[in-house]
């Protein structure tokens, strides 16, 4: 058995606006014991999300974004798609954060379950879990054949996402132009890449000059607009002239209102997410031109990666080969230590990472 303190993130206040430092403290507490059938996960890497904000609130809306966390976590240990109570409700004040984290197994008393194997899954803001493998907190067990944070981006939830919400619900085919919003961050960079791989004039709309030149000089887009300094009307005039015909949204509200007066007839729209209203203080203003829906053909599907959970291991064979290739580069911003979680986390909302945000907590403590 492990011997020390388990150091937890604590919800302490439910946000009013922005999410700020102060919602969340630490605690210490001690490690916990487990039983026959159950096992202790080491955390090693902590996710940071966007849909992370739905645990903090009383929202629909944004709840539903932590509950794709959820359920891809549960559909793929289990393969099925219910929601426990406790994941239909806003965390509890004094409640350990929670978060998708990946980790190793340091004691077991399961026989699936050996230790110095590694699993992912919603570990929380702490150290160290207890689990069974399946209920509150359910885990995947997985065979290290890339880097670690490989299997919180690329090939986990950030990846399910682009993979199935670009070549599933946007289906772009080769020549069309395809536009990514927040396409330097997690879920965006992977999908903007997809679409590149699979021939597309590829356009990314990031925060930044630095963002700008990262999209078309590593990822190899071929364009970029940089939303804090340009117009992006006028920008999307300039490089669509016939238009948009493939739109994989991350980012909602002003931009998508921009996008559609944009999109081409039978263009798709992938609603995949609404950053901008997530650390809105009111209930955001929606596109006033849907409109443009009937009388360009246009058709806006929303989804959640685990619709396509039983598929998931054709996903991340796919996503593999094309890392094994160098035809997809991962992106990961990681951060370090345990009490830069909050600070990190925040970082989402600020527009300061470029790729896959997580926060390294400690080296693997068992070779493998």
């Amino acid at each position: 058995m492990p011997a020390g303190i388990n150091r937890q993130w604590v919800v302490a206040s439910r946000p009013r606006g922005a999410v700020a430092e102060t919602d969340f403290s630490y605690r210490e507490a001690p490690l916990p014991t487990i039983g026959d059938g159950q096992f202790l996960v080491r955390t090693l890497f902590v996710s940071v999300d966007p849909g992370l904000r739905g645990w903090l609130t009383r929202s629909p809306e944004y709840l539903s974004q932590a509950l794709d966390l959820y359920l891809d976590a549960y559909f793929v240990t289990r393969g099925q798609m219910r929601v426990p109570p406790e994941y239909s409700a806003p965390l509890h004040i004094g409640s350990v954060m929670c978060s998708q984290g990946l980790g190793q197994v340091v004691e077991s008393h399961h026989p699936d379950y050996a230790v110095g194997d590694f699993v992912t899954g919603l570990l929380g803001w702490q150290d160290y879990c207890s689990s069974d493998g399946a209920t509150r907190v359910p885990v995947s067990r997985f065979k290290r054949v890339h880097p670690l944070p490989r299997y919180l981006g690329v090939l986990g939830n950030s990846g399910m996402t682009a993979y199935f919400g670009m070549l599933d619900v946007a289906r772009p085919r080769e020549g069309e132009t395809v536009l990514v919003s927040g396409a330097a961050g997690a879920t965006g960079s992977i999908a903007a890449q997809i679409a590149r791989i699979q021939r597309c004039r590829v356009i990314g709309i990031a925060g930044g000059p630095e963002k700008r030149r990262w999209l078309t000089e590593e990822l190899g887009l071929d364009a970029a607009i940089d939303y804090k300094s340009e117009n992006i009307d006028l920008r999307l005039t300039e490089l669509c002239p016939d238009g948009v015909n493939v739109y994989f949204d991350n980012v909602g509200g002003r931009t998508l209102e921009i996008v559609l007066d944009h999109m081409a007839t039978w263009g798709r729209i992938a609603l995949c997410g609404t950053i901008s209203a997530y650390d809105h203080g009111g209930t955001p203003a929606g596109p006033a031109n849907l409109a443009r829906l009937a009388t360009s053909r246009i058709r806006m599907e929303g989804f959640l990666a685990p619709d396509y959970g039983p598929r998931y291991r054709e996903a991340r064979r796919q996503l593999s080969a094309w890392l094994a290739t160098g035809s997809l580069k991962p992106c990961e911003h990681i951060h370090e230590g345990f009490e830069n979680i909050p600070r990190a986390f925040l970082g989402l909302f600020q527009g300061t990472n470029i790729g896959k945000a997580m926060v390294k907590l400690t080296d693997v403590p068992i070779a493998r």
